[in-house]
């Protein structure tokens, strides 16, 4: 089946690596018109180019970067149908509690659940003038279950993107618009690659604890996203999408 976005217009933050560059190219080879939100402007302009988008500059922490962010979407295209509100950090110094300083703390809730708050507010209001839209927001595996490389503030994060994904979806369900979280599993990403190749026994503590024996790939994310994007997952609101390799239905799993 192809063209299951024919028509329709897509904002993806956080598209120019991972999961985000992976939905990106899924979003366009099925018939989606994507506006691709990053930082890093060479490879994002490129990204656009490939995929006859648009690219905005856009710091997902500021109100004003993310109000201008939709605005030009919507000025650009005249409609948002899909917000894969994806952008996100993890730093090596959010560890433990006992580890992790105010600093980091407040940095990570920032980038990765205030940002998505900034996101949703600022589509909505495009979503209820045509009473429809698909609002899919990253949250993560350990949003449901401890980690066991303890990162306080990201699980915290997610946790609340989660919550706020629940009360969005019940809250604007009768809207014509869906909310959805992607809790991904760990996945072979940049970010990932960098948090493990410095902590090679790190990388091993996660990958233990996954049933299928491996890291997830952004494609296969992308694909989990399109799902949510797309009229197939008409009857899915509010709900908590895992896509983890079985990691958080496991309590051990064989070697």
């Amino acid at each position: 089946m192809s063209g299951r976005l024919e028509g329709k217009v897509a904002v993806v933050t956080g598209g120019c690596s991972g999961i985000g560059q992976a939905t990106v190219r899924r979003f366009a080879a099925e018939g989606a018109t994507v506006v691709i939100a990053d930082l890093s402007d060479a490879s994002g302009q490129a990204l656009a180019t490939e995929v006859g988008g648009t690219y905005v500059h856009c710091d997902v922490a500021d109100k004003a970067d993310v109000d201008n962010l939709f605005k030009v979407a919507h000025a650009t295209y005249g409609r948002i149908d899909v917000a894969f509100n994806n952008a996100g950090i993890s730093p090596p110094d959010d560890d433990s509690i006992l580890e992790t300083d105010l600093d980091a703390w407040q940095r990570v809730q920032l980038v990765n659940l205030t940002s998505v708050y900034l996101c949703c507010k600022a589509v909505l209001p495009y979503m209820l003038e045509q009473h429809s839209g698909s609002i899919i927001n990253t949250a993560s595996f350990v949003a449901v279950m401890g980690a066991a490389t303890s990162q306080i503030s990201y699980s915290a994060s997610k946790g609340g993107v989660l919550a706020m994904t629940r009360e969005l979806g019940v809250q604007f369900a009768r809207e014509g618009i869906r909310v959805n979280a992607l809790c991904p599993g760990p996945v072979n990403t940049p970010l990932l690659k960098e948090l493990f190749a410095k902590d090679a026994e790190r990388a091993a503590r996660r990958l233990i604890h996954v049933p299928m024996g491996r890291f997830g790939e952004p494609e296969e994310m992308a694909n989990a996203v399109l799902f949510l994007a797309s009229d197939e997952s008409s009857f899915m609101t509010a709900s908590t999408f895992l896509v983890d390799g079985g990691i958080s239905a496991a309590y051990v799993t064989p070697l």
